[in-house]
């Protein structure tokens, strides 16, 4: 297939769909890849030559030594977590000089951001959301409040000065009840000042960066964090992170939606999800098990082990309605093989009503009870084969329907974590 001079990879369940493999698989077509949204709240894992390695900020598109890399202006950036992060890419023999590119409009994380969001956690009790705690959503209030502190900032030390200190003014009497006074506001501007005397050689306009490369016929690939259900404003609020993850494109990069030319959606083979919120396609017991242990279901940055459930057609039909998908790519299908059945959620059952929408309220949702449809299962490993047409004949039914059920053609199929386990579909 030949390449659109833009895509996006976006997620279309709640994160962990394998978006990584495919920035990484996908990269060798294009000339810049670039993250736009979120923080270092999402992780990603690459297989390399058998060799597992993890990223939270800068682009999986890293591992191809040819290509740049850009973290744009809607990222929220931990600058201790990109300065190990560009560390562990050199000790592991991958350069960044020249290739990675940090947005100077992008806005950063301190110290009491983590505290802040701690805190909002532990008082909400049995509302609580399920946060990493990395302090994303109170680095994105700041933003919004126009008292938030930029990679700019971080190169003027008066300015970085100032930022801190009407930052920590707007929140005087609960930095004080968490631990921060007015007196730390000399310690966070020489620390911060310090990182971003490290971070220096890579704060780079993007905006003028990327559109220069559009203009001279280059291809950029967009790698999305998160997943669809996630977005703060599409997603199951308030049981979301606190980004965009669908619309954040455009708004997070400063490439106009425009000339985005192409959506590849990611889609789990079945659901999982991390943390509290709704999950009607939800499973337990002895099934969730075996395919939370198969698809290793834990958290890259967390750890946490991730709930289980069958894949869910009213998320993927919402997703692929809001997102404007062109094409999808069916992840971790070999978790599947040995079950003797396969569910799919069709509808909803609400009431006394059979309904195929995500319903706004939580409560109400979380009503819905699922009606499936069930497929007959395979008991063959699947990781070494190369086509579509040597799956086995119950995985191709399950994928055709998949793909006549959304009405947009299933054009990739992971069938392991390497690069080399995955099928092109004709």
């Amino acid at each position: 297939m030949k390449s659109k001079q833009c895509m996006l990879i976006i997620g279309s369940q709640y994160g962990d769909e394998g978006k990584g493999k495919f920035t990484d698989i996908l990269a060798d077509k294009y000339d810049y890849i670039v993250r736009f949204q979120g923080g270092d709240n999402a992780g990603h894992s690459i297989v390399i030559q058998g060799v597992k390695y993890k990223l939270r900020l800068i682009p999986s598109g890293i591992f191809k030594t040819n290509k740049k890399v850009v973290i744009g202006h809607g990222v929220v950036i931990n600058l201790k977590t990109l300065i190990r992060e560009i560390e562990y890419l050199k000790e592991n023999g991958f350069d960044v000089k020249g290739r990675l590119f940090v947005s100077n409009r992008a806005h950063v994380i301190l110290d009491y951001h983590l505290a802040i969001d701690k805190y909002y956690e532990d008082l909400k009790g049995t509302q609580k959301v399920g946060t990493t705690l990395c302090g994303i959503g109170p680095c994105y209030s700041d933003k919004i409040q126009r008292v938030g502190v930029r990679t700019s900032d971080l190169l003027d030390k008066d300015e970085l000065r100032a930022k801190i200190k009407l930052s920590l003014q707007t929140k005087t009497h609960l930095l004080q009840h968490i631990g921060f006074h007015m007196n730390d506001v000399e310690r966070l501007v020489n620390e911060y000042y310090l990182l971003g005397q490290k971070i220096k050689p890579y704060i780079s306009n993007t905006i003028d960066l990327l559109n220069d490369a559009y203009r001279h016929n280059k291809k950029i690939l967009f790698e999305g964090a998160q997943g669809t259900f996630l977005d703060i404003d599409m997603g199951t609020y308030p049981y979301v992170t606190s980004s965009s993850t669908v619309a954040g494109v455009s708004s997070g990069s400063g490439i106009s939606v425009t000339k985005i030319d192409s959506v590849l959606s990611i889609v789990k083979a079945y659901t999982s999800r991390v943390g509290e919120g709704p999950f009607i396609a939800e499973i337990f017991g002895e099934i969730a098990d075996y395919i939370r242990e198969r698809g290793s279901e834990y958290g890259t940055v967390t750890k946490r082990p991730r709930r289980i459930g069958w894949l869910d057609l009213v998320m993927l039909k919402y997703a692929v309605n809001v997102v404007g998908t062109t094409e999808i790519a069916l992840t971790l299908l070999d978790v599947l093989s040995g079950l003797k059945e396969i569910k799919v959620c069709i509808g909803y059952k609400y009431g006394n009503k059979t309904i195929h929408e995500i319903l706004p309220n939580n409560k109400e949702y979380a009503k819905c009870k699922p009606i499936y449809k069930t497929f007959k299962g395979w008991k063959e490993e699947i990781n070494i084969i190369t086509s579509f047409q040597k799956l086995p004949k119950n995985a191709q039914i399950y994928i055709d329907y998949l793909a006549k059920a959304l009405g947009v053609p299933v054009t990739y199929i992971s069938v392991g974590n390497d690069r080399i386990h995955t099928i092109r579909k004709s």
